[in-house]
């Protein structure tokens, strides 16, 4: 049994007040005891300035940001999976969102670029538009970073509404799903913790959730509510809004017993093969 926590942030423009809110909370983490930790999509900086992301874009293994969050991680001895923030694409104009796995040690483990970009209206009159393919490159592949802690398959925010990604996490034997985001006030009210729910119980797994949660900018209001679900559905803790860590236990042997008691996923008959799960 380890014990996961998952860190909303109410990010800026602040690129360094960013940065000391996670520098924070991740300590606070540590000091209930966590082993992993999760911060939010776009933790270094939001702003209504979608081009801003690309002003602070790294060289992958290389700049400021990820020196901080592998010392965060080293620090605090605990695994450390950054939320999401720019790395360079080589492209001009646009960059890859992307969320690093650090071990306890500082040394990064894994990378996974967020596949499904936000290229939507929402909001009231669906006066919210977003484009994030204006400025974020998509990524390609899908990862699962197998760790002493688990195998944990990694997602980004509008991911959640893909559920044929889980379905391949799933395949690839994923026992905890990861989903650091940015949801919009307007869809998270709505949509959140039915698409959270939802993946844990149909993949039978874990789902640590870590969301912005509050005015973001002055035009921008993101939901919270970040939680951590076991693979039955329960909520075992939440946040509202707001700055905050939340911490629960996961237990690997409850996800084996339960696809034990209950294989749904080896009763798949669309798009499975067989002797894969």
């Amino acid at each position: 049994m380890s014990k996961f926590a998952t860190i909303q942030m109410v990010s800026t423009e602040n690129l360094d007040a960013n940065l000391a809110q996670a520098s924070d909370l991740v300590r606070e983490a540590a000091g209930q005891g966590a082993e992993f930790a999760l911060l939010p999509e776009y933790f270094p900086i939001v702003s209504d300035d979608e081009t801003a992301k690309i002003g602070i874009g790294e060289e992958p293994g290389k700049g400021p940001i990820q020196d901080f969050l592998a010392a965060q991680a080293r620090d605090n001895r605990l695994w450390l999976m950054a939320g999401t923030f720019s790395l360079q694409s080589g492209e001009a104009g646009r960059v890859y969102n992307t969320c690093l796995l650090y071990d306890p040690d500082g040394v990064r483990t894994h990378r996974y670029d967020k596949m499904h970009l936000f290229d939507v209206q929402v909001g009231e009159e669906e006066k919210e538009v977003y484009n994030e393919s204006n400025t974020i490159v998509p990524g390609r592949d899908t990862v699962v970073a197998d760790t002493p802690l688990g195998r944990i398959g990694m997602t980004v925010c509008y991911d959640l509404r893909f559920p044929e990604l889980y379905r391949e996490l799933s395949r690839r034997r994923s026992e905890i799903i990861t989903v650091p985001s940015a949801f919009t006030y307007a869809t998270g009210k709505r949509h959140w913790e039915l698409f959270l729910r939802a993946r844990a119980v149909e993949n039978l797994c874990y789902v640590v959730a870590s969301n912005q949660g509050g005015q973001n900018t002055e035009t921008r209001r993101t939901w919270g509510h970040s939680m951590i679900i076991d693979p039955w559905g329960d909520i075992l803790c939440s946040l509202e809004e707001g700055p905050g860590v939340a911490c629960a236990d996961i237990d690997l042997a409850r996800v084996r017993e339960l696809r034990q008691s209950f294989p749904a996923l080896e009763h798949r008959v669309i798009g499975i093969d067989r002797g894969q799960i």
